[in-house]
């Protein structure tokens, strides 16, 4: 069967090119869609395209909004969501996507430190499986792809 996943979350480790090589490797029918995780890209797509602003909340606005196109768009578009919550960054955007996918009733993965466990613990609640390395997401992958 094919799948596609959103990975989401913590752009400051290579877990989502972790998951695609394993995923590579394995030879599963799995299209992966992910943000832009080039922190300027990303950070000034909105004035880049719609111009500049003087103040930095709307500088951010219009990023945001932009960039929310891409992520609600590619998670109506999965059929699973991948969030990946590191331990230096407050991950606000990692957990919007969480609920959004909950939300429209696509299951969802988390990966983060045991570390993390009771600030998320709501999160992990709703997901349907909760792991803690990027080879767990690949095996629970590889699992679920078997005919």
């Amino acid at each position: 069967m094919a799948y596609t996943i959103y990975l989401s979350g913590e752009i400051h480790s290579d877990w989502r090119e972790q998951i695609k090589q394993g995923i590579f490797d394995l030879g599963l029918e799995i299209e992966v869609l992910a943000p832009i995780t080039d922190h300027d890209s990303s950070d000034n797509v909105g004035v880049e395209i719609l111009g500049a602003e003087e103040q930095d909340f709307w500088k951010d606005h219009k990023a945001a909004k932009i960039n929310s196109l891409r992520t609600q768009s590619y998670i109506g578009r999965s059929d699973i969501v991948i969030v990946r919550f590191g331990d230096k960054y407050r991950q606000w955007n990692a957990a919007f996507d969480a609920g959004t996918a909950y939300g429209l009733g696509i299951p969802v993965i988390t990966l983060h430190a045991p570390e993390l466990t009771h600030a998320l613990k709501e999160i992990d609640a709703a997901a349907l499986a909760v792991t803690e390395t990027p080879q767990q997401v690949i095996e629970i992958l590889k699992y679920i792809s078997q005919e």
